[in-house]
This record gives structure tokens, sequence and C-alpha cells, in this order.
């Protein structure tokens, strides 16, 4: 699969997902299709899975199916239906998802693969309470394609669920390094991130304010913008830094550093994008939006180091 081509355009609010399927049994035996997407600059090409493949017994998730190989490498395989426990039907020639998060190569083994859709991440819900306590918690919102829904699927959380990706929960900070107090935006729709990353940083002495989407974050630094006016006083004296998500329902971190770029007054403000998208091809998107650093996820260490340093450089000038 091409992606060259594949949002060209950074800062429209879109993005681009494929949409797959899970063949749930019922109760009679007959299969009824579930449907997922996953944001198409995670993965590579979709392959069909060799026959016969089965967990080993030795496995530490029921999910994990062994390796196989794959040209010039070794590709571990998880079947998605059992890390969502739904019951799959099993069928000939199902496809596997191959899959590069934080530069780990992994396989999803799914019933089918349907086409590739653009949608708005203001059309993208939310997930209920009872979508996002399903087994490992990886649905970030609901989308209408077509006739039916679809649930979008963070496989980052899979990955760190089995190990395949390092998570340092925290960080080991100085404390604060200047009289002058900092405090930053955190925009993230996780709330298991938000809340280690507002630790983090008011463990290093920030002051911390914290929303679950860009268009919350977005509304928020207007109001501050207004109150800055009102106060006569400079926006950058109420908020240092924006550190944002990328992949957010209603608008994502592309749009909103845009926005925040765009803008006389919030154009000031440093924007540290901190995502699991986030890779040397796709560096570009951040910069064409005017990201002042764009950070990887898992990677929390550091963070509070580089974001203070960002600071400190924009108020030296």
């Amino acid at each position: 699969m091409n992606q060259t081509n594949i949002l060209l355009e950074t800062g429209t609010n879109e993005l681009e997902i494929i949409e797959l399927y899970l063949a749930e049994a019922g109760e009679d035996g007959a299969a009824t299709n579930v449907y997922f997407g996953v944001n198409v600059a995670k993965v590579l090409e979709i392959i069909e899975s060799p026959p016969r493949l089965e967990p080993a017994s030795s496995a530490e998730h029921p999910s994990y199916l062994g390796v196989i190989p794959l040209r010039d490498m070794v590709l571990p395989v998880v079947d998605l239906s059992v890390w969502l426990d739904i019951k799959r039907v099993p069928s000939s020639h199902e496809p596997i998802l191959v899959t590069e998060i934080n530069g780990v190569r992994t396989g999803f083994l799914v019933s089918g693969v349907t086409m590739i859709h653009r949608v708005s991440w203001s059309d993208v819900e939310p997930p209920s309470r009872y979508l996002a306590d399903l087994p490992g918690n990886c649905i970030t919102g609901t989308v209408r394609l077509d006739d039916h829904f679809a649930l979008l699927l963070d496989l980052e959380r899979a990955l760190v669920e089995l190990n395949a990706l390092d998570v340092k929960e925290s960080e080991h900070v100085a404390g604060p390094q200047t009289d002058m107090p900092l405090h930053v935006l955190l925009v993230d729709d996780s709330t298991s991130v938000r809340f280690l990353l507002k630790r983090n940083f008011e463990n290093a002495g920030f002051t911390v304010e914290t929303k679950n989407n860009g268009e919350d974050a977005w509304n928020y630094l207007l109001a501050l913008k207004a109150e800055a006016a009102k106060r006569q006083v400079p926006l950058a004296s109420l908020l240092d830094a924006v550190i944002s998500d990328v992949e957010m329902p209603s608008m994502d971190g592309y749009t909103l550093t845009k926005n925040v770029k765009s803008d006389k007054e919030l154009g000031v403000l440093p924007v540290v994008l901190f995502s699991s998208l986030i890779s040397p091809n796709l560096l570009h998107k951040g910069q064409s939006v005017g990201a002042d650093a764009q950070i990887t996820k898992p990677a929390f260490g550091g963070l509070t180091t580089q974001v203070r340093e960002i600071i400190l450089a924009r108020r030296a000038g």
C-alpha cells in the first residue's frame, strides 16, 4: 500500500482510516461483522495470513499467535478478536494488517478489510463508558461509515499491554529550574495519559491545565486570549506552552496547532506534539502546521525537561 498521497494536507482536521471487520459468532452460529477503523498512517501493508496460525501454549497473552517471516524480518502477529474478546468465526484467506507504531512492527489478524475512508475528526464521537471499558481499552471513538458505525482502534494500547512497547510512566525530574512559574496546557483524549503527564509536570514545578480534545483546548485558548486583552497583559504571562496529542475526537492536534500558530496573539505560544504517530516519515506534518517540537509516545522520560527548555528559550528571545 502506497501512502505517498495519503493526507498530503495537514491541519484540515481529517484523517484516513482503513476499515476492517471481525466476523463475530452469534448464538445461532451465524457471523455478524463488527467494523473497526485504524489510522492509515500506522499501517504499512496488508498480507494474507498463512494457514494454521495458532497461539502457542507458552504465549504470555492468548492473543499472541507467534511470528511469521516477512521478507527480511520476523513479524509478531496478534489475533485482534482475542484481544477484543470477540468470538471470531474463522475463514480462509484472512488478512493481517502490518503496522508500525513507534518503530515496532506488528501484524494484527482480522476477518477482512473493506476500504479506506477519509473522515473528519469532528464526526468522531468519543467512546461511551461501555466502550471505554472493553478489554484492552483501545477504542478511541466511533464514526459513521455509510450505513453503519465503526469503532476507531488505538493499537498502541494493545502493544503496551502486550509489552511490545516500553512505557515509562514517570520520569525523574529535578524540580523547578527557574524562579518564574511555568504554566502549560496538556491536551490528550486518554484519561491515563493526561493523569501521567499532569503528575509529571506538577512534580517538575509546572502549573497545569488539562483538556481532553483539541476543540475544548481551542475554546480554552480563545477564552484565555480574551482574558489577557481584558486585563491588558501579554498572553504569555498567562500560559507558557501547549502540549498536545495528535489523534483526538472533535479536533486533532494538527488542526489545534495550525489554529494556534495562525492566530496573531496565540501564535507566540510554543506547541509540542506528543503522539505515537510521530516518526521520521511523518515529522513533516507537524512542521507544516508550525509545531515547535514533536515527541514520540510513549517516551514520557525527559518530556518536562524538553518543554522547560523550549519555554526558557522563548523567554530569552
